[in-house]
């Protein structure tokens, strides 16, 4: 099967113009080179060869800039080459997001220039061998198809090694179109031109790299010499990772280039953007597959010795590393996890009120660099970002198996149109997948078994029966780097995926790719660890499971970018089918994690700066839109005014992102702009909406201080009140053994089911919009049972630890409910859910019998009004009017419309003296936790009343919780032992009643 290649796609041929277009003006053909054997004159050729030209004045070029920028609507640029430039040559960005065809726009781009100018001598440079290997792929298999294309075009490529020179030499004075590919390592180490070669000592030389050394063979020239000679002109692949060091950008300057053509998916210097496919483009025009989210994350097992290690780090000052742990401490509403940092020496059973936590004792922290681990006195250890006792390898287990589900589905679906499926899994560790024994003999490690298990199971139910006819052993591979050490041992090895180790593996898929397309071979399930990070882009890859940790920069991104481009058949045509072009990615976070770090991964790929963010209006936003007139679109100097004319009404802030102001659903909303835009003012609106993100909240980022006012101890009232509300109580109560228990168990005889530990999995589409990443329509759930065994916890001194109830009636209380059998289910959740139900029920048998009493010489201070002050959102704050010392603080706080309107009114009542929303540090104590009353007020009609209020939406206890009513209940008793007007209300009239 050979892929073909469609000539014809707008945005491709829209990205390749916009290179070509820069150069309007030249001749045609003759201009792009000439030859200038023997000159001595100072040109920029000699007798080294045949090299570019341009005669273009710096001024045409940025006027021929300008034009292509205004048709891309991508912004302009002040001048070709800006003063902190570290480059004095144009260097032109083309962004284009993974899977669109961003080698092959480029690689074209080569014949066009050459057709329309004559342009020779190009050079592409590549971060690594992976995408060098990539590159060299796709000339391969276009060769026929440019050739095609360009009348038969003569050219020649190549790939700079430093132990064949003669190509260098070719390179520069052929007279065909010349294509070398170079890793910017190749020649990194400098020669330049504030470097003299000729002072240099021997031992210094050699430290060069080949190319610039002087060669015999090369007339004792060296043989950058001949490229420079040349005035190539460069194509950086993947830019973000070639000049990324000044280091690297003096070695880019030393090739001595006409100019310099960037393409990436991620710039992190976007110089002279010519053409912007961004992901939110390419998403939706189709031009890459769409994604599904696959989140089998939730749920933990509780019933185990969790321990996870976070990090590894040495404190500010000292040589003795420290670490980071998650494990599991109880609550009273469920096990909960906890993070605890960690030394040499430290008992982790000491940190939680778990008694399996016994044996946790660190004896050692490894600090080594991608050796990170801590040992336990128990023999536990346990890697970075890896867990013991916790349900990683259940997790792993479950997305194995929805990855091989979901590519029988997608199989099912796609055979009958010739479309083979591939399947891609990126893990933490060779290990885990493969390893050798002493004989080098290879072993199936546990990812293997369980995908080997997981096949069979699957592919043996009735509707894939047959489908694939191959073994599970056939149908999986796995692409890593390894060391073969003395004798037969061999090491696999886990490699950053730019080392030398990693030529072969390369080199062994990129010769795969096309074989691996071909459905009579029998590999499907490709397992790797970096190798394939970037530079491999499959069209047929449709499931990507993620067994790894995403922590790095640009994780998902690089990771879904391996299965975005759009797939092929057979015939090798694309197919454009939306039905079909899906990408189902099997996560190992929840659907939100994925989506926002993913969302964060492009905002920092589009711009690295922060100047991008989903939700920002972009100050060329409003180009799409027709002049007033109707005759154009709105020019990016319009746009800007009118988004200029918007950030002045304040409905947008300077960087582009909306205020509270911006409220298009009220009648009266306008952006009160100028009569020559007036009539533009609903598109404008509806444009903006296009950026709105969905869950944006009116003003969310901005906090107020809440200030205290000192003055208000001025006021008498406020004194008088609060030596009467902040006496401090006690409670006690009584109940009847026998009635708890016939209650306690009643409730736990009627509890739901005690399941199983079970991971929930979710499948959800995946949009992305200019406001953001967002969820769209879930397709499947399904729930995956956990088979974790763990000796059985002692359930008594949890519960008597939970409810300070005595054993004997603990397990009186269990043999009444008769539902100990659902203990063996799931014994934390068992336990916990029992624990709550007998606290609930105490709870009931105790408040109708709660008594207060004042506790001698406690209260609270008036001190901590000024030293308690604290920060809210702006959006739930009330501004308090009044100037008369009537309540402590310049803002009241508020969680509902009714505390609102209160604050409002008795803001502004003159009957009301003093008023104060109590501080949360004010708190009575209840059985069912600490209670913290809403109001405080002093109001003077015919005499003065000193009152405490609760403000509900309702007064009927039927439809409040039933918390909240026992609270309440508490309240009202424990003010009736202090001698204060206490009730809740719903209107300032109940409010103020006494």
């Amino acid at each position: 099967m050979k892929l073909k290649f469609d000539s014809g796609l707008d945005y491709q041929l829209e990205a390749i113009k916009s290179v070509t277009d820069l150069f309007e003006g030249l001749p045609q053909q003759s201009a792009g080179f000439q030859i200038d054997f023997g000159k001595t004159d100072g040109s920029m050729f000699n007798e080294l060869g045949i090299g570019n030209n341009l005669i273009l004045s710096k001024d045409q070029l940025l006027k021929n800039l300008h034009a292509v920028q205004s048709r891309s609507n991508v912004p302009k640029s002040r001048m070709l080459v800006e003063a902190d430039n570290p480059y004095q040559f144009p260097n032109y960005s083309i962004e284009m997001e993974t899977g669109t065809g961003k080698t092959y726009v480029y690689l074209r781009s080569i014949f066009e220039l050459n057709q329309l100018y004559g342009f020779k001598k190009f050079i592409i440079v590549v971060p690594s061998v992976a995408i060098r290997e990539g590159v060299t792929s796709s000339i391969k298999l276009m060769r026929e198809h440019f050739k095609g294309l360009y009348n038969n075009v003569a050219f020649d490529d190549f790939v700079y090694q430093s132990k064949d020179l003669s190509r260098v030499r070719q390179f520069a004075v052929n007279n065909e179109v010349q294509i070398m590919v170079i890793n910017i390592q190749a020649f990194q180490k400098d020669a330049g031109e504030n470097v003299d070669y000729n002072a240099l000592t021997d031992e210094q030389k050699k430290k060069l790299n080949v190319i610039h050394q002087e060669q015999d063979k090369m007339s004792g020239r060296r043989p950058i010499e001949y490229v420079q000679a040349t005035n190539p002109i460069l194509i950086i692949d993947e830019p973000q990772s070639v000049d990324n060091t000044p280091k690297s950008q003096k070695a880019i300057t030393n090739l001595n280039p006409l100019f310099c053509l960037r393409y990436s998916a991620t710039h992190t210097n976007p110089y002279n953007l010519l053409y912007q496919l961004d992901p939110i483009r390419a998403y939706d025009l189709r031009l890459v597959k769409q994604i599904e989210v696959v989140d089998a994350s939730s749920g933990q097992d509780y019933n185990q010795t969790f321990v996870r290690l976070d990090s590894v780090f040495y404190p500010a000052n000292s040589k003795t590393p420290q670490a980071k742990v998650t494990i599991f401490e109880d609550s009273p509403t469920g096990t909960k996890e906890k993070q605890i940092k960690i030394k040499h020496g430290t008992d982790i059973s000491s940190q939680t009120n778990r008694p399996d936590y016994e044996g946790y004792l660190v004896t050692n922290i490894n600090a080594e660099p991608d050796n990170e681990y801590v040992e336990f006195q128990n023999g536990v250890s346990i890697e970075l970002f890896q867990e013991s006792g916790g349900m990683a390898d259940e997790r792993m287990k479950s997305q194995i198996e929805q990855t091989v589900e979901a590519h029988f589905a997608k199989e099912k679906k796609l055979k009958s149109k010739g479309i083979k499926v591939l399947s891609l899994f990126f893990i933490d560790h060779v290990k885990s997948y493969r390893s050798y024994d002493d004989e080098g003999i290879q072993q199936k490690e546990k990812l293997a078994q369980w995908f080997e298990e997981a096949y069979t199971t699957i592919s043996n139910k009735p509707m894939y029966k047959g489908l694939i006819t191959h073994s599970a052993e056939d149908v999986h591979d796995g692409y890593f780097s390894a060391d073969k050490k003395k004798g037969k041992i061999v090491e696999l090895l886990d490699t950053s995926g730019s080392t030398a180790k990693d030529d072969e593996i390369y080199e062994l898929i990129m010769r795969d790719k096309e074989r691996l397309l071909d459905p009579v071979v029998p590999l499907r399930f490709i397992f790797s660890h970096s190798a394939l990070k970037e530079g491999w882009d499959n069209p047929n890859v449709f499931q990507i499971c993620t067994l790894r940790e995403m922590g790095t920069d640009r994780e998902r991104r690089q990771t879904i970018g391996r299965g975005l481009r759009l797939p092929v058949n057979q015939d090798g045509d694309r197919v454009y089918d939306e039905q079909i072009n899906r990408l189902t990615v099997i996560a190992n976070e929840t659907f939100e994690s994925f989506a926002k770090g993913l969302q964060s991964d492009i905002e920092a790929a589009i711009d690295p700066n922060g100047g991008f963010k989903f939700g920002r209006v972009p100050k060329i936003a409003f180009t799409p839109l027709l002049n007033p007139e109707g005759t154009n679109y709105l020019t990016q100097e319009e746009s800007e005014e009118i988004w200029s004319l918007v950030a002045e009404q304040g409905i947008i802030d300077r960087n582009g992102d909306f205020t509270e102001k911006f409220q298009p659903e009220k009648p009266d909303f306008t952006l009160n702009l100028p009569e020559h835009y007036a009539s533009l003012e609903e598109p404008i609106i509806n444009r903006m909406r296009k950026f709105l993100p969905r869950d944006f909240v009116k003003d969310a980022r901005k906090r107020q201080a809440v200030s205290y006012n000192k003055r208000v101890e001025l006021n008498a009232d406020f004194k008088e009140l609060w030596d009467k509300i902040s006496q401090k109580t006690k409670y006690s109560v009584e109940f009847e053994t026998p009635k708890l228990i016939e209650l306690a168990a009643s409730k736990i005889k009627s509890m739901a089911e005690i399941k199983a530990v079970q991971i929930e999995i979710t499948k959800r589409d995946l949009e992305i919009k200019e406001s953001g990443l967002e969820g769209g329509r879930i397709t499947s759930n399904r729930t995956h049972i956990v088979t974790n065994e763990q000796p059985l916890p002692d359930i008594l001194a949890f519960l008597q630890r939970e409810t300070e109830l005595t054993r004997g009636t603990l397990v009186e209380i269990i043999k009444a409910s008769k539902r100990l059998k659902d203990f063996s289910n799931n014994p934390q959740a068992y336990m916990t859910e029992v624990a709550k139900l007998i606290n609930r029920a105490l709870h009931e048998l105790i408040i109708d019998g709660i008594k207060y009493e004042p506790i001698p010489g406690q209260f609270y201070e008036m001190r901590l009004f000024e030293i308690q002050e604290v920060e809210e959102y702006l959006t739930r704050l009330y501004h308090v009017q009044s100037k008369d010392n009537r309540t402590p603080f310049d803002y009241i706080a508020y969680e509902s419309g009714t505390e609102e309107e209160v604050a409002k009114l008795l803001d502004g009542d003159d009957k009301v003296k003093f008023f104060c929303k109590l501080p949360r540090w004010f708190k009575v104590a209840t059985p069912l936790g600490d209670y913290n009353p809403d109001w405080a007020v002093v109001v003077e009609d015919s005499h003065k009343l000193y009152l405490v209020r609760e403000t509900k939406s309702t007064l009927d206890r039927d439809k409040r919780r039933e918390s909240e009513n026992k609270k309440v209940d508490c309240g009202k008793a424990h003010f009736k032992a202090i001698g204060v007007n206490f009730k809740d209300a719903t209107t300032i009239h109940e409010v103020l009643q006494p």
